[in-house]
Formats: structure tokens, sequence, C-alpha cells
């Protein structure tokens, strides 16, 4: 296991609609290893994750998205379900600090439905990744190559397509860090 010590993680979440399993599972995996993880959103207070449609989790959010700096953070965590993206996409702040984080070279890690978020920050273009697959013509739109795998790592970008594959995307997150 990666030693992540001294390691602090961005987990970055919009108020609703986050696919529970897809941010606590790399949330854990990060803090065994020993990362300093982070939950930040757009609005203060805390967030409710989802099982799918069902509502499940709240989870505290540490910090605004719009006082957050990209250089206080060794990598950043995308996690999925249909509605959290979406409204990420939306939010200025959000879109921005996921811009600037992939432009700095450091880890970011999208799974499922988290990539819109890519998307719409613009930096898709000539980048290979996976996705929910309804992602597919999106990703393609923004210049980057959709491919069916399990995780896919293209640079400083590490994606995966579901729940599913969270071993796998939690395993090259912290290879990422680790290594």
């Amino acid at each position: 296991m990666a030693d992540l010590n001294g390691k602090t993680i961005a987990f970055l979440v919009a108020g609703e609609g986050i696919e529970q399993v897809e941010l606590t599972h790399p949330w854990e995996a990060a803090a065994a290893a020993g990362a300093t993880t982070v939950l930040l959103s757009p609005k203060g207070g805390s967030v409710q994750a989802f099982n799918h449609l069902d509502k499940a989790d709240t989870f505290p959010v540490d910090r605004q998205v719009g006082e957050a700096s990209v250089a206080d953070y060794d990598a950043l965590v995308l996690p999925g379900g249909v509605a959290n993206p979406d409204a990420l996409r939306l939010d200025r702040d959000a879109v921005g600090f996921v811009r600037h984080f992939v432009d700095s070279g450091k880890p970011v890690a999208a799974i499922c439905h988290a990539p819109w978020t890519l998307v719409e920050a613009g930096v898709l273009g000539g980048r290979t990744l996976t996705s929910w697959p309804s992602l597919r013509t999106d990703i393609t739109n923004a210049g980057g190559t959709w491919v069916d795998q399990e995780v896919v790592v293209d640079g400083n970008l590490i994606t995966s397509r579901n729940p599913d594959d969270l071993k796998a995307f939690s395993a090259a997150l912290l290879d990422a860090l680790g290594g």
C-alpha cells in the first residue's frame, strides 16, 4: 500500500446528488494510506449523498471551493452521481478549480458521470478517458477519446466507468500519489 502521509487530497462535490460509494471508497482508501482528505463544495454546511436515486448519508463540507487553492492539495477526486457533476458544471468556481488543477499536472481522478465537469473545464483535448457510457458523445465533442475500460490513466487524469471499477480507480489514485 502507498504511504500517503503528508499528502492532502481534495474531494469536490455539489450540494447533492453525489453517488455515496464513489465518494467514500476512494476517501477511505486515501485515509487508510495516511492522506488527509478534504471535502470541497460550492457552499458550506453539508452535502447529500445518494445510493443511486435514494438519499443516503450527509457529509460536512470542510471548505468552499471558491476559497480553495490548488496549491494546498496533492490530488483532486471528482465523484460521480448524475446530479452532482451536472450541478458542478454550472458553478464558475468549481469549473475554474478543476481547470487549474488539471493544468497543474497534479492527479485528477474522475469516476462515472464526473467527467462532465472535465468537459465543462475544457481540459479534454487530446486526452483518453473513460466514464459512464452516456458521456461518450460529450467527451468526444470536447476533443477527448472515450474508451470502455475499468480505469484509464492519461497523464494526470485518472478515470473509471462506475462503482464496479472503484477498487481499480482507488488503486490508480493511490499509485499516482505514492509512486
